[in-house]
């Protein structure tokens, strides 16, 4: 089996995000649902409630923040405190660190990385209208994060890491950015044996399905990063046939192709 190459990836990720986020519509696909909301919520605020925001968090933040492109909500678990430096993987318009910069107050910082421009100028737009200055948003890749060593007191990321081709990269530079006893907390897609033509698919990569690896593989390779407790705090699994709504390609066997979001 062929697989896609890694750069052919990020190039295809970063040319579906960089459109979303020109476009200013919600959805992992092109269309208006998130890859892990309710087909039956075709707006980012009813995507993010559904998922495990209040409706204060989703009224609260600026206005084209919430593109509705998260499959959970890893700050529900996070319980972030005052003073707390908070990094976000894959930030996007910037929802996420937005609610965890109320949460951190004044003396805390939140920084935001993503590696599509328009993204990050769309956040950093987002920052400046609002006038919200604990918070900043850097360009860069997972895989290679622009943030020094042992500096951050916990990582949140929403539907992301399924989207790097080179994930054991992204978990060692997790523990490299970390303090001694930080968190990560992580909302993301895994999955168990996708067939061929789903792992070729870069549209499916980009739609949060191709990329998914399976739970196990996912706890192993953080704790061979070298994180300690790692452990699974909620399970959404989804059959084929709601998958194939939150997709823009069909899939041709319903039957086949089951995944989940884990928590």
């Amino acid at each position: 089996m062929q697989r896609i190459k890694d750069e052919q990836i990020r190039q295809a990720v970063r040319k579906t995000y960089g459109d979303i986020a020109k476009a200013d519509t919600g959805g992992c696909g092109s269309g208006p649902s998130s890859c892990c909301g309710s087909v039956d919520s075709p707006t980012s605020k009813d995507i993010s409630v559904g998922l495990g925001y209040s409706e204060k968090d989703v009224s609260t933040v600026p206005e084209g923040s919430n593109m509705g492109l998260g499959c959970g909500n890893p700050q529900a678990i996070a319980s972030l405190k005052p003073g707390e430096t908070v990094l976000d993987l894959g930030s996007g318009g910037g929802f996420d660190c937005f609610l965890a910069a109320r949460a951190v107050g004044e003396k805390g910082h939140v920084i935001g990385i993503d590696m599509t421009p328009e993204m990050v100028s769309k956040a950093r737009q987002n920052a400046l209208r609002t006038k919200v200055d604990n918070v900043e948003f850097r360009l860069g890749e997972i895989e290679n994060l622009p943030v020094a060593d042992n500096s951050v007191d916990v990582i949140i990321s929403n539907c992301v890491i399924n989207l790097s081709p080179e994930k054991p990269r992204v978990f060692s530079q997790i523990a490299r950015v970390l303090k001694p006893g930080g968190q990560l907390l992580v909302s993301d897609i895994v999955a168990k044996d996708l067939p061929d033509w789903v792992l070729r698919d870069k549209a499916l990569y980009s739609s949060c399905v191709a990329g998914a690896i399976s739970e196990e593989e996912y706890a192993d390779g953080l704790r061979r990063a070298g994180l300690e407790n790692v452990e699974v705090s909620e399970r959404l699994v989804y059959d084929a046939t709601q998958l194939t709504g939150f997709i823009e390609s069909d899939l041709p066997d319903p039957g086949a192709n089951p995944s989940c979001c884990g928590g």
